[in-house]
């Protein structure tokens, strides 16, 4: 696992996730503008959430959503602004790709504007064969 700076936490306990830390991000996001706080509630009861924390607040997630059998997402990594630079994002990637119940998988998956630097760095590559790959997409749901 990457180490974190002095006074972050790294947790991946559901229990340390704070849905509405997350929601203030995500609401804001170019991938989820508007999502409603129950919508985050939801997808987050039903994940394997990593978190970081500091001074008592999250200040960084990452979610991974899967069958822990073949296949897992990865959705909805963010580090706030004014943490950002600091290895938090590349330490949650790191203990979700180590974490126990994420071991064998055939495939993960996710999407990214931007990011797509810091996901090479584990391996991560455009698809193989982007001819099989279909997407049903509503971009606007939260806005509705």
């Amino acid at each position: 696992m990457s180490a974190l700076p002095p006074g972050y936490r790294l947790s991946l306990d559901l229990q340390d996730a704070d849905p509405v830390a997350a929601h203030a991000f995500l609401t804001r996001s170019y991938w989820s503008p508007g999502i409603p706080l129950e919508t985050v509630r939801a997808a987050m009861a039903h994940s394997i959430c990593c978190t970081v924390h500091h001074q008592g607040g999250q200040v960084a997630m990452a979610r991974v959503i899967s069958d822990k059998a073949t296949f897992a997402y990865l959705a909805d990594v963010y580090v706030l602004e004014v943490h950002q630079g600091r290895g938090l994002a590349q330490a949650m990637l790191a203990a979700l790709h180590d974490h126990p119940e994420l071991q064998g998988l055939r495939r993960w998956l996710l999407f990214t504007r931007d990011a797509h630097s810091l996901y090479a760095k584990f391996g991560w590559q455009g698809l193989n064969h982007p001819e099989r790959a279909m997407l049903r997409d509503n971009p606007d749901i939260y806005r509705a």
